[in-house]
């Protein structure tokens, strides 16, 4: 396939745009290369600029899981924006996505909608703090919840020591109030805790990880994680921004039975758009503004065209109960089928899954924390990202990035990448 069109489209982009693109994993960075721009999306494909067709397994990081431009979700927004496109004002819209959000994930009493996951895992903090009335957080190596500076840390010396920044812009003092913890070690969330003993407001967790490939929870360390948080008045925050609306109707909560005290979301939410929202018990959201001392705000929350495009995408996803099941069927077979064929071309890796989440590491040992998933042999990841892109497949242009699987994609689809794998694979 050739990609001259990008190419020039991604030339003009870096004179105007820093790097290039608006979000850094864009700019291909981590595989090489030069981005694919898109033109088109439907159903399960991308269409770029130089007319090439891709199987998209991205899904723009995980809403499209009914697909591209799936028709009710179009509809939705067109009919909305012939009404006008903002207001500044409530909308009987929001009321009524939020009340279909409220019945459809257990646990939660009301939800406030933002505009993005950063800014809902940013506003659930500062909530939790201000309903604890503490100061520090626990966040996990490998996790992401945006780039609020609360979250851009890493490890410090040991296992007790404060975080230090790794974005410059990110203070000292805002720092000093995170913590960093092992995904998956218990034990050591036990030790952070213990050394700053009534001084912890949250621990927010991605419950099922994203950012690191796909990782699923040790069995035990979700259940513990609410036996901390309980025992020792910490609020439990799960990051759902990628799987709530996506794993289960309810989300991690449902999937696990396990209930957190705050949830955020995004992706799916808003069906495509830029939506993101953070929900919980009445007695915490209470403290939100205009209730409560906690001030939260947005001028473009709640857009008619976003809500719109949710409403429409959570209709869809409630009404077909058969949704989660067909997803964990595809993604299941597509596991089976790269499983065989990396086997049969004595390729190096292992594979993980969560429902319609998944992600395949080049590194023989099971990958459970961030640790181990930077185990992974980067330079197969490139030859394979290149190889299926020369083929028409399109995966995250990182190692670090799980894949989405979307209803819209058939077997034949699926069939066509296993065996385009098979085909790269015997490259290595």
């Amino acid at each position: 396939m050739l990609y001259k069109r990008s190419s020039q489209l991604f030339a003009a982009a870096e004179k105007v745009i820093p790097g290039g693109v608006n979000s850094p994993v864009r700019a291909f960075k981590a595989v090489g290369g030069t981005p694919i721009f898109v033109k088109s999306a439907k159903g399960a494909y991308l269409y770029d600029e130089d007319g090439n067709k891709l199987i998209d397994y991205i899904n723009s990081w995980g809403p499209m899981v009914l697909g591209h431009a799936y028709q009710p979700v179009v509809d939705a927004v067109i009919e909305k924006a012939k009404l006008g496109t903002s207001f500044g004002m409530p909308t009987e819209l929001e009321t009524e996505i939020a009340a279909l959000a409220v019945s459809m994930v257990p646990n939660i009493d009301k939800i406030r909608f933002v505009n993005s996951g950063t800014e809902a895992c940013m506003s659930a903090i500062r909530l939790a703090r201000g309903f604890t009335k503490r100061d520090k957080i626990i966040k996990f190596a490998g996790c992401y919840h945006g780039h609020s500076d609360s979250f851009l840390i890493q490890a410090g010396s040991g296992a007790v020591t404060f975080g230090s920044p790794n974005s410059p812009g990110v203070t000292q003092g805002t720092a000093k109030d995170t913590l960093l913890a092992k995904y998956n070690d218990l034990e050591n969330v036990k030790t952070l805790v213990e050394a700053n003993k009534g001084e912890i407001a949250a621990i927010i967790i991605e419950a099922v990880a994203g950012n690191m490939g796909c990782i699923p929870p040790a069995k035990g360390f979700l259940e513990g994680l609410r036996e901390l948080c309980t025992a020792n008045g910490i609020l439990l925050i799960f990051d759902e921004v990628m799987t709530g609306f996506r794993l289960a109707r309810g989300g991690v909560q449902e999937l696990y039975g396990i209930d957190a005290d705050i949830v955020t979301f995004g992706k799916v939410i808003g069906g495509g758009l830029p939506v993101g929202a953070f929900a919980a018990r009445e007695e915490i959201m209470n403290h939100l503004a205009p209730l409560g001392p906690v001030y939260q705000a947005g001028t473009l929350s709640g857009n008619p065209l976003a809500m719109a495009a949710g409403l429409a995408m959570l209709q869809a996803l409630d009404n077909d109960r058969e949704i989660f099941t067909r997803l964990e069927e595809k993604t299941a077979y597509l596991e089976k089928g790269i499983d065989r064929v990396l086997k049969a071309n004595n390729v190096v890796f292992t594979i993980n899954r969560v429902g319609s989440m998944i992600s395949v590491h080049f590194d023989a040992d099971s990958v459970t924390d961030f640790q181990t998933a930077a185990k992974g042999d980067n330079e197969t990841f490139k030859k394979f990202f290149h190889g299926l892109l020369q083929e028409g497949v399109y995966i995250a242009p990182s190692a670090y990035e799980t894949w989405f699987i979307t209803d819209a994609l058939t077997y034949e689809d699926l069939d066509f990448t296993i065996n385009a794998i098979d085909k790269v694979s015997k490259t290595f």
